[in-house]
C-alpha cells in the first residue's frame, strides 16, 4: 500500500450529502471490477451526461479541479452498500483524502485499507473549507500532515483531526491490516528470541514420562 505522510494539493468542493457507494461505483460494473479500472466509472451518474459525455457542471470535470487530491463533500458520504470498489474508484482519480462530516462505516474503514484518509470535521468548517476550495477557480492549495494530524487550508487555517494512533502508522508507512500483522509478527518473534536468551527456563517444558 503507498505511504501517505504528506498531502498537499487543490481540493474539490462537492456539497451535496449521502453521495452513496452505487453512486461512486455503480453496480452494473462490479463485475468488471479491479482496483485499476474502477476509476473509469467513478461518480457516473455525476460525472457523465445520458450520452457519455462529461459533465461540465460536475467539479472534477472543471478546469482546475481535474488533479484534485482532496474531496470536501456533504454528510454521511459513501453510505449504502459494502463495496471496497468505491474507495478504489475516488483513489485511482488521485483522491488521497476526503473530508466530510460524517462516512458510511463500511466505507470510513476502506479507507484505511487503500491509503485513503477519511477526516470528520463539524459541518461549519465543512463549509468553511468548501469556500476556500471554491474560490480562484481550483487554484488554491491545501495541505495535509499525517503525522502531525493537521490540516491547513489556503488561508492558512490550521485544523486538527482525529486519527486513531494505529491508523496514523498505518497510513504513514503503507501498511494494509496484513501489513500490520506480519509488522506485529515481526516484533513478537523478536520478543521472543530475546526473551529466550535471558530466560531459558521459560522455554523449557521438558518431557512428560
Amino acid at each position: 500500500m503507498e505511504k501517505l505522510q504528506l498531502l498537499q494539493g487543490v481540493a474539490a468542493p462537492l456539497p451535496r450529502a449521502n453521495i452513496d457507494t452505487d453512486i461512486i461505483t455503480p453496480m452494473k460494473y462490479l463485475t468488471s471490477a479491479n482496483w485499476r479500472n474502477m476509476h473509469e466509472h467513478a461518480f457516473e451518474p455525476l460525472r457523465f451526461m445520458d450520452d457519455g459525455s462529461e459533465n461540465p457542471d460536475f467539479i472534477l470535470n472543471k478546469p482546475g479541479y481535474r488533479d484534485s487530491v482532496i474531496l470536501i463533500t456533504g454528510a454521511n458520504f459513501g453510505c449504502g452498500s459494502s463495496r471496497e470498489t468505491a474507495v478504489w474508484g475516488i483513489l485511482g482519480l488521485g483522491i488521497r483524502c476526503v473530508i466530510a462530516e460524517s462516512f458510511g462505516d463500511i466505507f470510513f474503514n476502506n479507507c484505511f485499507q487503500n491509503s485513503v484518509l477519511p477526516i470528520r470535521l463539524p459541518a461549519e468548517t465543512i463549509a468553511e473549507l468548501m469556500a476556500e476550495a471554491g474560490d480562484d477557480q481550483g487554484n488554491m492549495q491545501f495541505q495535509v500532515d499525517v503525522a502531525a494530524r493537521t490540516l491547513t487550508s489556503p488561508s492558512g487555517k490550521v485544523i486538527t483531526f482525529d486519527l486513531t494512533p494505529d491508523r496514523q502508522t498505518a497510513l504513514l508507512e503503507g501498511l494494509d491490516e496484513i501489513g500490520q500483522d506480519m509488522k506485529e509478527d515481526a516484533a513478537t518473534a523478536a520478543f521472543q528470541t530475546k526473551d529466550r536468551t535471558a530466560r531459558p527456563w521459560v522455554y523449557n517444558l521438558g518431557t512428560i514420562d
